[in-house]
This record gives C-alpha cells, sequence and structure tokens, in this order.
C-alpha cells in the first residue's frame, strides 16, 4: 500500500469530523456514521474463519478482498467493568474526547476492495500502537462472505489533556515545569501545548504543534517556538515519510532556528559556557520499489545547511575555550535496507502493555559532500550510518543490536566522528520476573570541544551527578532483575520493580575536565509505575542509587524521579 485516492464523499466528511463538537463520525462506503453506529459490525459469521494463511493465499489469487472496516474506538475506561464503573472514571469518559473512527481509519493500511493481507492488518497495528493517544490496537478479520473479508479495529484511549504541574529528579538535579498540553485535541490525534519549565540548561516557555495526519493524510506538520532563558528556538517541518513497509516515495523539509548557551560540564559542575547560534534547514525526496521478498531498500537525496557560530557568554566569567565556528551546506544521498521481521511480545519494557519488537536486519548509509562550491567554510565529506540486527534465541530470550557511526572526513583526517552501539538481552524468567542487561560504548575522534562523550545520572550512570566525567570514549554495562507485579492500583497504574548494578568509564579528557577516574559502579533499587491510563509518558522511574566509587564531593545516595519510554 503505497497511499490512497481522495473521494470527494471522504473529505467531506473528514471536514464534518473536524468542525463537529458532538459525535464523532465515521466513513463506510456510502455515508458518513456516528462512530458507535460504525463500530457496530452488520454483517453475522456463519462459517468458521480460515486461518490467516488461508486468507492471505486467496487474497494473492484476487479471491478475497477487504469488505467492511467497523472501528470499535473505545474510551479510556471500560464501564462494562464493574472495577471501572466508578464515578471517577465515568467523570473522566465524559471528559475525554475519544479520537475519532476517521482518524483511526485514515491511519490503516487497507481500503474495502483491497486485497486482503495479514501483514498490512499487522502492520496497522503496530502503527496504531506507536500513537501517543492511544493505548492499544487490534485489527482482526471477524467474517468473511461472498468474497470478502470483514475487519474489526479495536483501540483504546488514553487520557491525553495535561493541566498541570511536572517534575522531575536526575544526577542530583531537579526539573519542574507547569504547562497545558493536549495529544488529541477534539480527538483529531493533533497534539498541542503551552507552558514553561526549568530545566538543567535552562528555563524555558514553550509553544508545540504537530498534526501527524493533515487532513487525513500521511502528511505531517510540526511547528515549535519558544523563549528561554538564554535564547530562542524556532522550528518547523513538514513531512511525508516512509510510513508503512510498502511506501512508494516520501519527501520533507525542515527549518530550524536556534540561539542558546550550552554549559560544559565535569564532576557534575559546569566549567565552560559559551554562546551557540545554529541555522539549519533540510529537504529531501524519496523513493523506494516498496516491500519485496520481505527486504525494503529505500533511496534518498537532499541538501542540509548547518551553519553554527559560536562566542563567550555573556554571563560567563570564567576559563572559556570556545568552539570553532563551522559551516557545511551539502547534497547528499542515503540508502536504506530493511527486513520485514517483529515480534510481538508483553512485560519487557513495558508493564502488561503489547511491546513491537523490530527483530529484522536494517542498514543505513549517507554520504554528502560540502564543498565551497556550496558556500560551505572547508570541504569535508560528511557521512552517517547505522546497522542493527535482532533474534529471538528463544521463546524466551530475545537480544537486539545496534551499531552507529557518524562524522566528517575532512584534509584526509577524521573530524567529529563517531563510533557506537549497544546491546540489549532479555531473558523472561517467569511470567512476573526477567533479567534485562544491555553494554552499550562509544569512540570518538576528533570531537567538536560541544560534543563530548558524558557519562552520568542522566545517561545510565545513576549513581552519580548528571555529565559527571567526559571524554572521547564511553562504555557502560547496566544489569537489572526486574519484575512485573499484578499490582494495578486505583486502575490507573501497573506496578513493576527493578534492582540494577550500573557500571560504567570514560577514557581521555576534555580541555577543561579532569583526568578520568576510572571504572565507577552503583547499586540501586527502584520502583516502575506504568502509566496505563495518561499518554503522558510510558513508565515513571522512582530510583534510589548508591554510587560505590568517585570523589569525596558526592551525596552517597542519589534519589531519580523520570519519566521514560522504557523500563
Amino acid at each position: 500500500m503505497t497511499g490512497r485516492k481522495s473521494e470527494p464523499r471522504r473529505w467531506l466528511c473528514h471536514a464534518l469530523t473536524l468542525g463537529s463538537l458532538s459525535a464523532p463520525l465515521a466513513l463506510v462506503p456510502g455515508r458518513c456514521l456516528a462512530a458507535d453506529e460504525a463500530a457496530t459490525p452488520a454483517v453475522t459469521q456463519s462459517a468458521p474463519l480460515p486461518s490467516a494463511e488461508e486468507l492471505d493465499a486467496q487474497g494473492r489469487a484476487g479471491g478475497r478482498v477487504i469488505g467492511e472496516i467497523t472501528i470499535d474506538n473505545q474510551n479510556i475506561f471500560d464501564l462494562a467493568d464493574p472495577q471501572e464503573n466508578k464515578a471517577l472514571f465515568r467523570l473522566a469518559n465524559r471528559l475525554h474526547y475519544r479520537t475519532r473512527a476517521q482518524v483511526i481509519r485514515d491511519q490503516l493500511l487497507f481500503r474495502p476492495g483491497d486485497p486482503f493481507s495479514s501483514r498490512l492488518l499487522d502492520e496497522s497495528e503496530r502503527l496504531l500502537r506507536s500513537a501517543r493517544n492511544l493505548y492499544d490496537a487490534h485489527v482482526r478479520p471477524v467474517a468473511v462472505h461472498d468474497g470478502k473479508v470483514d475487519i474489526a479495529v479495536t483501540t483504546r484511549d488514553v487520557w491525553t489533556l495535561n493541566p498541570g504541574i511536572s517534575f522531575g529528579r536526575r544526577g542530583g538535579k531537579n526539573t519542574s515545569g507547569i504547562e497545558l498540553e493536549e495529544l488529541n485535541l477534539l480527538g483529531t490525534g493533533i497534539e498541542l501545548s503551552v507552558g514553561r519549565k526549568s530545566g538543567v540548561d535552562r528555563d524555558e516557555t514553550r509553544f508545540d504543534f504537530k498534526d501527524r495526519h493533515v487532513l487525513g493524510s500521511w502528511w505531517t506538520l510540526a511547528a515549535d517556538y519558544s523563549t528561554n532563558s538564554d535564547g530562542k528556538v524556532k522550528a518547523v517541518q513538514l513531512e511525508r515519510p516512509f510510513f508503512a513497509l510498502d511506501t512508494r516515495w516520501a519527501t520533507g523539509v525542515s527549518v530550524t532556528d536556534n540561539d542558546r548557551v550550552d554549559s560544559l560540564y565535569d564532576r557534575g559542575q559546569v566549567v565552560d559556557q559559551f554562546r551557540e547560534r545554529q541555522q539549519f534547514a533540510e529537504a529531501y525526496g524519496g523513493w523506494s520499489r516498496g516491500l519485496r521478498n520481505g527486504w525494503v531498500r529505500r533511496w534518498r537525496v537532499g541538501a542540509t545547511y548547518d551553519d553554527r557560530q559560536f562566542e563567550v557568554a555573556p554571563a560567563w566569567t570564567g576559563t572559556s575555550v570556545v568552539p570553532v565556528d563551522r559551516k557545511f551546506v551539502y547534497p547528499w544521498v542515503q540508502f536504506d535496507l530493511f527486513q520485514d521481521d517483529f515480534l510481538k511480545l508483553k512485560n519487557r519494557d513495558q508493564i502488561e502493555r503489547t511491546e513491537d519488537f523490530y527483530v529484522g536486519a536494517r542498514a543505513s548509509l549517507r554520504l554528502g559532500w560540502a564543498g565551497a562550491a556550496f558556500g560551505s567554510a572547508k570541504s569535508a565529506l560528511i557521512f552517517s550510518g547505522s546497522f542493527g540486527h535482532g533474534a529471538a534465541l528463544s521463546e524466551r530470550a530475545t537480544i537486539l543490536s545496534n551499531l552507529n557511526l557518524a562524522g566528517r572526513l575532512e584534509g584526509g583526517a577524521l573530524g567529529n566522528s563517531v563510533l557506537g552501539g549497544n546491546v540489549r538481552y532479555y531473558v523472561q524468567q517467569s511470567k512476573r520476573l526477567l533479567f534485562f542487561t544491555t553494554l552499550e560504548a562509544a569512540y570518538g575522534r576528533n570531537l567538536d570541544l560541544d560534543n563530548p562523550l558524558l557519562l552520568g545520572g542522566d545517561n545510565g550512570l545513576r549513581g552519580y551527578p548528571l555529565r559527571y566525567q567526559g571524554g572521547n570514549a564511553r562504555a557502560l554495562l547496566t544489569i537489572e532483575q526486574r519484575y512485573f507485579s499484578d499490582w494495578y492500583p486505583f486502575r490507573l497504574f501497573r506496578v513493576g520493580a527493578a534492582a540494577f548494578i550500573d557500571v560504567g568509564r570514560t577514557w581521555g579528557s576534555e580541555p577543561l575536565s579532569t583526568p578520568s577516574l576510572g571504572l565507577l559502579k552503583d547499586v540501586g533499587v527502584g520502583l516502575r509505575f506504568g502509566n496505563s491510563r495518561s499518554g503522558l509518558g510510558n513508565v515513571i522511574h522512582v530510583d534510589v542509587a548508591f554510587p560505590l566509587d568517585g570523589d569525596a564531593s558526592i551525596k552517597k545516595v542519589q534519589f531519580l524521579i523520570e519519566t521514560k519510554q522504557r523500563f
């Protein structure tokens, strides 16, 4: 599936949907229906449903096509469940505007009349589950008749309005904010937020907008604007990405204007500050023959403008080493290779939530040439590449690996080049217990001053201050014993726990930093709260970590509270 043809009736229905403040509308052949009406299957299954393999074979032969598609867009709480049919939950359902059926329909990779393909049903499930406004999604055949296969799509919403106060702590530093954020404006999937945040590096007053499906299409429009204590950020992006494995073309453009003060850290303290002004723009076009024999090959060509200017920060009174100005303007070409191979698991990085693990092989390579003829300050070969692979070693063991390389080749020498990678290993010991370990490492050559490799409480070494050590190489090993409980307090959070060990170190040093302290270790325990009713964060971490090394200035106990995408 590479796109979809527009019909006047569908666009009219979509326009009516966006303009309606009453019941959401859903399109079925020939008319617009209310979502609740559309969710009721019109066909009664009178014969056993064939297997997916049989339906696929019939679909390839032209004997089975997609019939009626029904959308069951469920609210946050299931009031048919006595444990959820409570006054507070009923109020939440009434206040929440459900994702519109047409918005869900627009994200499906098939339409009535298309040949049946279970692969497209599975991929549509993954696309729906990746949306922040949905907790889970299921797409399945429910009836066969007259050469058609009727499909039922079931989704469950999460609470998407955040009118309140946020707080976090990691690496010995607090962050806080007050904001009004909506991830599903009037059920359309549009994200909108405005707020003020006090962070480690700066205070921000920020406005964000994002629509991943402009007018029901696969076009994404995003805009960010923030006025900060140290400058401003303005960014706009318009893109039609490779949204599915069989997508045949993509294009996009993005522009960013960023003025900020950057800080360099050592032992958790600021040792240098400088102002950076960046102007960035990029445009690209891409094409593909789609999915062929389980593999996807894609080509992109584009152009990038990246101009960065540095100066001493106005308020900085200490010693300062300012990075050299950089300006690279270059065309580039990129090749991507993907294998269609996914696993659907549970209780790995989430708590009682469907997880889509990509375990196929993938590779990407981008090459660009920045020359004086294009306006660059100096000539350089700009390169980036990645390789990844995963495998189900058994029914209980899964391993995922990634390798990345990026940098410049200028004057016959490498500049700002980093080779890094990680391996993640999961072993399910029982329904409630999981052993997890990950090893991450990176090595840099001739790094730009504003791009050190850092290690501390904000990137995995939980018992130490943030940005505790820096250098031109780093490594971090984490070992965790995870526990997934069946405790579901107030039907709001899934609860888990972890005991962990972190071991890491850096090599080399930055101009103003002290020598590496060698191997640093910590141990700790923590609680995990899987946010099953909100799209504002997947897993809340509450950790207590104890450093076993380091200098005398660090606290013997580190408390961390943060929201992450993973356990």
